[in-house]
This record gives structure tokens, C-alpha cells and sequence, in this order.
């Protein structure tokens, strides 16, 4: 190796700080989502997928066997008024707990998934790590529900607000009641399935939880 193209090892890198927060939830021990209990605080998280729905047996198949290994979905949760800047010692409350929530709320209302099928990870982050955390898990795993099926973190846009397509996530898994007042999207559940089966041949689910960061 030639000396002049070592790279001293910086711990204060953006990206070995940001992979001491992704190894923290990784660490933790999965939650069922019908088990959750409220807790306070802001955060990072990971949803996991052990159900029978065909077009994601390859994740679910090695959550099964590997104990929730491959997200389906990693998202955070900060502090009110945190996206637009503010108070940095504001109290989070219970966003983390809040945001977890409302995905219990998504899957209990879909027609095609089982609340019983879902685990999550969670860890409560200081506000200005959660991003890091959050971006490198994603680039790590690659989670179908972050990157292809969009729309499974929307929110009800509110009365009047509904003109927008219905999301991918919507037409694959029907049942939120807001969703189905948008405007219906020209793709079939049948197409979004294809997709999904393409995108894990071309991004197979990984079977190394260890490193974050290549």
C-alpha cells in the first residue's frame, strides 16, 4: 500500500457516528407491534415483516428464520417543530411511541396484512443524530417500504386535500380510509407486485446486521 493514500481512521466521522446509532437499534430486542406501550422520547426505528403476504416471502422468510434481520421500513421520529429549526432543548414527548403508532394504526387498517406479523426496533436518539441514523440503516438495507411502495409514513393530507395520487403502498395494501378519497392511480396492485419481486432480485435482502457502514 502506498503510505500517501492512507486514510486515517476519524471516530468523529458523520459516518462512524451515525453507525454507533444504527448498531444501538440494531442491538435492541424487537417489540410486536401489538405489544408496544407508550414511552417517551424521539428516535430511530426499524420495522420488521415475518408474515405470508407472496411478494415479500424473501424478507419474510429470513426474518422467520433469522429473528427480524431485513427491515421493511426504518423511519424516524423528531421533536415537534424540529424539521423547520428551533428549540434545541425542546421536550420531545412521545414522538417516537406517537410515530410507531400511527404505523399500528396503517397496518390494522390494511385488508391484506396481520398486525401479528410485525416486530419493530426502536432506540431514543438526542434530536441531532436521529437523521444519520436513520440515512445510513437506509442506505444499509435498502427497505422496499422506504425505496419502492411509497406512501406507508403518509398522513391523511386533510378535508379538501385529496387530490393527489393514492400512493403505491395504498393500492398494494387497501384499507386507510383517507387514501381511498385520492385520486386513483393508474397502476394495478398486480404491476406493484412485479415491481417488488424485480427490486429484491436486483436488491436481495442482506444477511449481515453487523456493519452499517462498507
Amino acid at each position: 500500500m502506498n503510505d500517501n493514500n492512507v486514510i486515517p481512521f476519524n471516530p468523529l466521522h458523520k459516518r462512524h457516528l451515525g453507525e454507533s446509532v444504527g448498531q444501538a437499534l440494531l442491538r435492541r430486542p424487537p417489540t410486536a407491534m401489538a405489544d408496544l406501550t407508550s414511552f417517551s422520547g424521539a428516535g430511530v426505528y426499524a420495522i420488521y415483516y415475518q408474515g405470508e403476504f407472496p411478494a415479500y416471502e424473501a424478507i419474510a422468510s429470513m426474518n422467520r428464520q433469522r429473528g427480524c434481520l431485513v427491515p421493511i421500513y426504518v423511519g424516524k421520529a423528531v421533536p415537534k417543530g424540529a424539521r423547520k429549526g428551533g428549540d434545541l432543548e425542546a421536550n420531545p414527548g412521545k414522538a417516537l411511541f406517537n410515530r410507531l403508532t400511527q404505523h399500528r394504526r396503517s397496518i390494522e387498517e390494511a385488508t391484506n396484512l396481520n398486525l401479528a406479523d410485525f416486530h419493530c426496533r426502536f432506540l431514543v436518539v438526542d434530536d441531532i443524530w436521529i437523521p444519520l441514523g436513520e440515512s445510513l440503516l437506509i442506505a444499509k438495507f435498502n427497505p422496499l417500504w422506504n425505496l419502492l411502495i411509497d406512501g406507508f409514513g403518509n398522513h391523511d393530507p386533510g378535508s379538501g386535500r385529496h387530490a393527489g395520487v393514492r400512493p403505491r403502498w395504498d393500492v398494494l395494501h387497501p384499507g386507510r380510509a383517507w387514501a381511498q378519497k385520492c385520486r386513483p392511480r393508474e397502476e394495478s396492485a398486480e404491476q406493484i407486485v412485479a415491481d417488488v419481486k424485480q427490486y429484491l432480485r436486483d436488491n436481495p435482502p442482506t444477511d449481515d446486521a453487523e456493519l452499517i457502514t462498507p
